[in-house]
């Protein structure tokens, strides 16, 4: 090997190590802090502390669709609903509402409180003394990491799609009181950092069946909040992986000489 090159070798080496012993500790305490002010803005992490109820209006002019909601965390308490629809050339009004003993689950904010915890389980596990042994230790921690972010953010953003049938069907419709025509069904839904309220009308055009939306929509502050936590973790998390995949270029470089014991990794 030549001068230069057995220069560069070195100095790679050295680089590789620094980033292993220093850097990846670095990043994960910055992520671990980044994670759990994104924590403490979920509602409803901790199940023993009373959450406070947030009262948000959703409606559209003219007053087609209005809704006034009582939000507990991930829970629908309560909410005074009411929507026109047309039928037989004709608007026809609709009132009903979710009770307090039969509340709404927002489902999307307890998946993305999941996903966050995994998250956080995957860093508390990697303690500061741990010592890593190659770039593929490292990778193997980032891709759990990654993956739990990007499950809890897209939680958020992308609403589960369902079928009509499912929505009238569904078990939250028949917690509504007064109950609903069966052509017509509601749902409230996360889509980014709005709270979404949609009705949804079924009708027979011509012997094929066709449905029509009708949605209103407000922001909810702490989902902004959130969002963008999970955002910079993602692309703090993305950056070290990119930086720990540069250097699995040289397979020489990223395989230490160190025992395996130091550090245990689990899934």
């Amino acid at each position: 090997m030549a001068d230069n090159d057995k220069l560069e070798h070195q100095c790679l080496q050295k680089e590789f190590e620094w980033v292993l012993n220093e850097e990846v500790h670095s990043i994960l305490h910055q992520l671990n802090i980044i994670l759990n002010e994104c924590v403490r803005r979920f509602p409803s992490w901790d199940n023993d502390v009373q959450v406070k109820q947030e009262k948000f209006v959703l409606s559209t002019s003219p007053d087609q669709l209005k809704s006034i909601v009582s939000i507990s965390g991930d829970t629908i308490l309560q909410a005074d609903i009411q929507f026109k629809v047309q039928r037989h050339q004709q608007q026809t009004m609709y009132r009903t509402n979710i009770r307090h003993d039969c509340p709404w689950k927002l489902h999307q904010v307890q998946d993305a409180g999941n996903h966050l915890r995994q998250a956080i389980l995957q860093i508390e596990k990697i303690d500061k003394e741990t010592i890593f042994n190659s770039s593929e230790e490292v990778l193997h921690v980032l891709r759990n990491l990654l993956g739990c972010l990007q499950r809890g953010r897209t939680s958020l953003i992308v609403p589960r799609k369902r079928t009509i049938d499912d929505l009238i069907k569904s078990r939250n419709m028949k917690c509504l009181t007064p109950n609903l025509p069966e052509d017509l069904a509601i749902s409230f839904y996360i889509q980014s950092h709005k709270l979404i309220f949609a009705v949804y009308q079924l009708s027979n055009s011509h012997g094929a069946m066709k449905y029509d939306t009708y949605q209103a929509e407000c922001t909810v502050p702490w989902l902004n909040e959130v969002l963008v936590l999970f955002t910079v973790a993602l692309q703090l998390a993305q950056q070290l992986k990119d930086k720990i995949c540069v250097f699995t270029q040289y397979r020489d470089i990223t395989q230490l000489s160190r025992p395996v014991s130091s550090i245990a990794i689990q899934s």
